[in-house]
């Protein structure tokens, strides 16, 4: 299924946590065709009882802009969500959450009524769970390939030198120092 990394990682990890993960939900059905809005990711953790809608975007927009935008999805979560759980006992209203990729905060920590978390928390977040799991003993499992992908990463990416990479890519002769000055 080809899609966007972004919300494909932001799925996999609730789901991964346990969560009931719908996306790209078109919500605000019109009259004369279309839809109002779509929803990004919606998690639901009947366990913990935890409703949460995440917008994640790779834009660059201004503040303003970003505000505009999602207070028109935020709005639209907190009036359709309710609905896509029928029969479900959940919160009254979703936690939201705007994740970018890019920007600084500064003293922002929330846009349009949601939480905003930037790539390098929400990434930090993935990281130490994932340092805990030995790939031998804990893989994660294969319905999560951007998971799996980023255990392995997490595991072995600290032992990767450069001498070794040269190593393997050239041979054990072509790794003297003077071929080391080169690549330099």
């Amino acid at each position: 299924m080809a899609g966007n990394h972004l919300e494909d990682l932001v799925a996999e990890w609730y789901q991964f946590q346990g969560f009931f993960v719908r996306r790209n939900i078109q919500v605000g059905k019109r009259p004369r065709g279309g839809y109002e809005c779509e929803l990004d990711v919606v998690a639901f953790h009947p366990a913990k009882r935890q409703l949460l809608h995440i917008e994640p975007s790779l834009d660059s927009d201004s503040w303003e802009r970003r505000e505009e935008r999602y207070q028109k999805k935020f709005e639209a979560g907190r009036r359709y969500i309710p609905a896509l759980f029928t029969g479900l006992e959940i919160p009254k209203e979703p936690d939201q959450i705007a994740l970018f990729v890019y920007g600084a905060r500064g003293q922002r920590t929330g846009l349009a009524g949601g939480k905003i978390v930037l790539i390098r928390e929400f990434m930090n977040e993935i990281l130490s769970t994932l340092r805990g799991r030995r790939v031998a003993a804990a893989a994660i499992p294969e319905e999560f390939p951007l998971l799996r992908t980023l255990q392995f990463a997490a595991q072995y990416w600290e032992g990767v030198s450069t001498t070794t990479t040269t190593e393997n890519v050239v041979g054990p002769a072509a790794s003297n120092a003077a071929f080391r000055r080169q690549l330099e």
